[in-house]
This record gives C-alpha cells, structure tokens and sequence, in this order.
C-alpha cells in the first residue's frame, strides 16, 4: 500500500483535494469515482523532509526508547478497547510517530496484518523492538480475545521497570559526576602541575621525598607514553565489551556485578523483582508455566540469573513444586518463599507473585533513596586521599628548601 495525492472534482464542481491509500495508482482513481469524485490530478505522495529532520532520521540508528513503547502499548489498549480495526488504528498511530524506524517497523505490520497474518506474527517480524516475552503475551491477547487487556498490563510492566532503572541511574549520576571531575583533575594534575614543580625541584639538585619522586615517575610515565595507554585503555575496554557479551562472559558479568559494593544488591533485587512482576503477568494471561518460566530466564537480562530460572523450570518439568524449586535456587529470601509457598497452595501463584514484586520494588526505591548517603562517604574519602597525596607529594620538598634556607 503507498500513499496517493488527489484532486477531484465533485458533481457541484468543486475542486477537492487530499491523500487516500491504494495500492497502485490506478486503484486510487478508482476509489475516487467510487466516492463520486472525477480525478484531476493523482500521484504518489513524497515525504518533503526538512534538514533537522534528515540529520534526526541518520543518527536514529534503529533505536526505540521505552517510553515509545510505552505509549505504543497504552494507544493500543485504547484501540482494542474502542473496538477500532487493528490496520486503522495502526495506521493512525504510524502516521503520529516521530521515531522512524518505529514507524517503518509499524507500517511493516500493517502491510502484515493486510495479507492476513496474526499480530502476533507480525511483530515477531522485528525482535529489535518487540521482545519474545511481548510478543508471547500478545498472542495469548488475540487468543483470548483480551488484546486491550494485554496491552494495558504491558504498559503497567515496562513503566514500572522503566522507573526501577531510572531511579537507580539517577543515584549513580553523583558519584560517577564525581570520578569523571576526579579521572580530569589527574590527567591535568600529570600533564600541567608535576612536570612544572619538577622542574623547579630539579634546580636545588637536593634528594626530594618519597611520595614527590612517585609522583614525579607518574607524571613523566604519563607524559612519554600516553599514547600507549590510551590503546592499552581502548584494547582492554574493547575486550570487555566483546567478553562480557559472549554467553560465557555474559554469566561471569551477571555473577560478579550482583557483588558490587553498595550497587550489587540493589541490582540483584531490581532483577528479582522483573522477574515476579513478569512471571505473574504471564501466568495470569495463561501461558504454560515451562514457556513462562523460559520468557522470564530471557526477560531479567542477566545470564547468570537467567541460568537459575531455567534450573527452576527443569525442576518444574521433573514435576517438582514452584516452593521446592524456588528454594533450591537460592535467589529469595524465606519471606518471599513462604509467599510463593502460600500463593502455589491457595492457587493464587499470580496474586502473590505481584506481592513478591512490590515487596523488592519497594526495597529497591528504599536503597535507592538511600545510595547517595551510602556513596557519599566513599567519595569524600577518595578525594581527601587525591588531595593529600598531591600536597603531600607537592609541598614536602617546598617544606624541606625552607627550613633549609633558615
């Protein structure tokens, strides 16, 4: 389907102008003498973009924010409700959108929808915006007859996860504000300040003091061979990347950052908390608790976790209880197990597994009000250590001439 402008005049020989869709420009004449219009003019429609809007359009790299999708899911529960046709409404929807490729991506679809595939299907099409957990929960919508419903409970999920990570970056904004003026304030300190006291020590020819010759030798080894270390930084920070995003790599990362000083728990207790909130939403919508259990090992973004749920799920197809293998895993506390415990024997698995995610949101929003206070001492202490060994390192020498020439 393209997009045709038209103008036609009607039986009072008024000129009418506007666009219509159609597939060939023939059957854009023909949907006009459908509606009483005589063509006087029909071509396909170009897009006039504006210089901003280029440069936008070449930087988006095919990226789509989630507060996009958010919005995405909350327009489509808002159709589905209004009982509006899933090609007209996404088209209205394409046609608002400033993302590019999400508007690609939608127009994709519809063209989908039209040869008569499922939803579903249609966005399994672009798994660079729609995940295997949104597409499995949109399927069970159109199964059920419940897509409004779907979409809804989507938008709830990805807002709350969306806030659980802009809570914890904006709590790192400080300290890492701080390391990056600290990391600037060493490379001017090595380039500018040492090299010209050096110098001015170097005139008296006297023995300087141990922390002033170290920091001498960094200075100078700083200086020479910068360039050595900034490819030693590149090629190590490069096979991080690659290491990190291989499975191995991927695991040992996963393990290692839930032990990070101060961040590692809450880290650890935002995934946990996904991974309830997640699990209790597809088991709500009806999704086999093995397909679940898979949705949810590739939904908590973290192999070394995911790992943990996939050995839950095999106790789960051995026949074992979600009490049993919960507890075996070793990711939750004796309260969280006894709720899982509770909600398997009543049958309310999903009921108490949305507790389970409020119980560890709430303690992520608790420890994230409270990361500030917690960094802030270990921040006033590496400064003071940066700050003493420059005077030290600086002022000793200056000390010792003095107390010379008295």
């Amino acid at each position: 389907m393209a997009i045709y402008e038209f103008k036609g005049r009607n039986s009072e020989g008024r000129l009418i102008t506007g666009q219509l869709d159609a597939s060939s420009q023939d059957a854009a004449v023909n949907q006009l003498l459908g509606r009483g219009l005589t063509p006087v003019d029909v071509k396909e429609f170009i897009e006039k973009l504006s210089l901003s809007e280029r440069l936008k359009r070449s930087t988006d790299r095919g990226r789509i924010e989630s507060t996009e999708l958010i919005m995405f899911c909350r327009q489509m529960h808002t159709i589905s409700r209004a009982g509006i046709p899933l090609v007209k409404g996404l088209r209205g929807l394409s046609a608002s959108l400033r993302n590019h490729t999400f508007q690609k991506a939608l127009t994709d679809i519809i063209e989908r929808l039209e040869a008569g595939v499922e939803l579903s299907n249609a966005m399994r099409a672009h798994p660079k915006i729609f995940n295997n957990l949104f597409i499995s929960l949109v399927s069970v919508g159109e199964n059920s007859g419940r897509l409004d419903l779907v979409f809804k409970q989507l938008s709830e999920y990805m807002e709350r996860d969306l806030n659980t990570m802009k809570s914890i970056k904006t709590a790192l904004r400080y300290p890492t504000f701080v390391l990056i003026a600290i990391s600037i304030a060493l490379c001017v300190v090595n380039i500018k300040v040492i090299p010209a006291f050096a110098g001015m020590f170097s005139q008296f020819g006297a023995q300087l003091p141990l922390p002033t010759r170290i920091l001498i030798g960094i200075s100078d080894f700083f200086v020479n061979y910068w360039m050595y270390l900034f490819a030693a930084v590149a090629c190590l920070s490069a096979w991080i990347y690659h290491y990190i995003n291989t499975p191995e790599g991927g695991r040992f990362w996963g393990r290692k950052k839930l032990k990070l000083i101060i961040i590692g728990d809450i880290i650890e207790r935002a995934s946990l908390a996904r991974y309830a909130r997640s699990f209790g939403l597809m088991f709500h919508a009806g999704l086999p608790i093995s397909t679940t259990l898979e949705l949810c090992a590739r939904a908590i973004d973290n192999p070394y976790l995911g790992d943990k749920i996939r050995a839950i799920r095999a106790g789960i197809e051995r026949g074992e209880g979600l009490y049993q293998t919960h507890s075996v895993s070793g990711m939750f506390t004796p309260l969280v197990l006894q709720m899982i415990a509770v909600g398997e024997e009543s049958g309310q698995i999903d009921t108490l597994l949305a507790e389970v995610a409020m119980f560890y949101e709430s303690e992520v929003e608790y420890d994230v009000k409270q990361l500030s206070d917690r960094i802030e001492p270990i921040m006033i202490v590496i400064m003071a250590a940066f700050v003493t060994v420059l005077a030290l390192g600086i002022f000793l020498p200056m000390w010792d001439m003095y107390s010379i020439q008295k």
